[in-house]
């Protein structure tokens, strides 16, 4: 299920406290219990329980290791500006649809404004990226443009920033 961006839901707001444990997982989801109890100062069964009621509530969008793009074969990434010929939903959904079965796709992002889609790829290299962008994109029935960009370096997570750092959310 794509993770969807909405305006704020009408949910409780995080206090202190899970603002503090969410910041600590953004740096390092493989902190123990243990470890997050002590950094908090609660007892290891309150934390549990908040880092449960944290899950429950959908505020993790996930656990995941993030991977060295080199230890995949992956010597180039580029976002792909893609505008369709139409706005319509089901070119729309299409069109992401078609992506998410890309394997090279690393990030769909359906967008507003001139283009409708930026898509994060990552390739062995620039042949390997002209291929994929004529053999799997611009070949689209849907696709009336594409731009493609480079990515020099990506910094991701608190503070470069990938993340939206928890120690600075609304409140």
């Amino acid at each position: 299920m794509p993770q969807k961006i909405r305006n704020l839901p009408d949910r409780e707001p995080l206090d202190r406290t899970d603002r503090e444990l969410v910041a600590l997982l953004q740096q390092d989801a493989r902190l123990t219990n243990k470890e997050l109890a002590a950094r908090i100062g609660l007892a290891e069964s309150s934390t549990l329980a908040r880092v449960r009621r944290l899950v429950e509530r959908g505020v993790f969008a996930g656990f995941h290791a993030a991977v060295a793009p080199w230890a995949l074969g992956v010597g180039l990434q580029a976002l792909v500006a893609v505008r369709l010929s139409r706005n319509a939903r089901d070119a729309v959904e299409r069109f992401r649809d078609h992506c998410r079965r890309i394997p090279a796709v690393v990030a769909i992002y359906n967008i507003a404004g001139q283009d409708d889609f930026l898509v994060h790829v990552g390739v062995r290299d620039a042949d390997a990226l002209r291929e994929l962008i004529l053999g799997s994109i611009s070949s689209h029935p849907d696709v009336a443009h594409i731009e493609s960009h480079l990515i020099f370096e990506a910094l991701r997570g608190p503070g470069a920033t990938g993340a939206v750092p928890a120690k600075h959310a609304a409140r």
